[in-house]
């Protein structure tokens, strides 16, 4: 008797759409933002608000994956609404929309320390809200934060896991070097922190930002009380124990001095189509230490960091990833990972203390 067909597995259904909250106190903006994300199938705006005030009273009502909440609003601006958005929901995940200014990227990165997911600049013009750049990091950041909020494995999930093809370089690393964008503040915060202060290598960071938000994130950085954070200055010589962020708009490179190396800013053209970018820093970190340097790769969207990374690793040095599971967006370590570059793919929780075993004596 022959065995009944069995029937091919049915496809996983995919995940429900995005709920978002739209918090602004324009309504020219808050359409304009719903367009945006309504034209995505994967998202859905389930409701608006003109105030912080009206927002927390909808969030009561109505759920949400992720609010848009505007900083400045009246009757309650966004950093006075955060806390009580999240004492009705606390995994919802807001993102702050700052202005492009020095006040505006101080109060966005300010409001990540006190439970923000992440921010995205809003544009001075609203006619800018249509840039093809601020319409894929916003659906992005809101894709990736309603993932994390649901707990919902990656999409990707099915494919075969990363090949961790290489082993960890012979030789202490002379440099740590981070490399970060989509997502990347609120990692990068988490990380520096879990690192701790007694760092015996100077930390190179390329983070994707604006001018005005990189300031503003070395003082955040400084102000976790672990490694001293400032933007890197031209022929600065680098030091032991502290971090050198890429000032927003320029590239940071990396050269020998005596006893040494030293920072030094390049305002060639974008990379990746991104100024400060990932891969020269790492390129010229790979020439500048002899491939003694351990890179970090954190969320982010695209593959900048690739090509550095595979220089820093074909002159023995030694790359860790960001997992897909902690990540906003896979994009940049996903792209190492799956080249085979890395010695570890690792939740950012387990990162600092992989990063600490490497740097005392380069193998884990």
């Amino acid at each position: 008797m022959n065995a009944a067909p069995v029937a091919p597995p049915l496809p996983a259904a995919a995940p429900p759409p995005a709920r978002v909250m739209i918090c602004d106190d324009s309504a020219v903006i808050r359409s304009a933002i719903a367009r945006i994300l309504d034209a995505d199938p994967a998202i859905t705006v389930v409701a608006r608000a003109g105030n912080g005030r009206e927002g927390v009273a909808t969030l009561t009502r109505i759920p949400a994956d992720v609010v848009v909440l505007d900083i400045e609003m009246p009757e309650m601006d966004g950093i006075a609404a955060l806390p009580e958005l999240l004492k009705v929901d606390p995994r919802v995940r807001i993102v702050m929309a700052s202005t492009l200014t020095t006040r505006g990227a101080d109060i966005a990165l300010r409001a990540l320390r006190l439970g923000a997911a992440d921010y995205i600049p809003k544009p001075s013009a609203v006619t800018g809200l249509n840039d093809d750049g601020f319409r894929q990091e916003l659906l992005a950041k809101v894709k990736g934060l309603a993932r994390l909020r649901r707990g919902v494995p990656p999409r990707a999930a099915s494919r075969p896991a990363p090949a961790v093809t290489r082993a960890a370089g012979a030789r202490a690393p002379a440099l740590l070097a981070i490399g970060s964008s989509t997502g990347g503040p609120q990692a990068l915060l988490r990380l520096i922190a879990d690192l701790g202060a007694d760092i015996a290598v100077p930390v190179i960071v390329t983070q994707h930002m604006p001018p005005a938000f990189t300031a503003m994130l070395a003082t955040h950085i400084t102000a976790l009380g672990a490694l001293p954070c400032t933007e890197a200055r031209d022929r600065e010589r680098l030091l032991p124990g502290r971090a050198y962020l890429a000032p927003g708009d320029r590239h940071l490179l990396i050269e020998t001095t005596a006893g040494g190396f030293q920072a030094r800013l390049s305002d060639a053209p974008p990379v990746n189509y991104c100024r400060p970018a990932v891969d020269p820093m790492l390129r010229s970190a790979a020439a500048a230490a002899d491939g003694r340097v351990l890179v970090a790769m954190l969320t982010g969207m695209g593959h900048d960091g690739l090509e550095g990374t595979r220089a820093v690793v074909a002159a023995g040095g030694t790359a860790i990833a960001q997992d897909e599971a902690s990540s906003v967006v896979w994009g940049m370590p996903g792209a190492i990972a799956q080249a085979g570059l890395c010695h570890a793919v690792l939740p950012l929780g387990e990162l600092a203390g992989r990063l600490r075993a490497l740097l005392r004596g380069g193998r884990p």
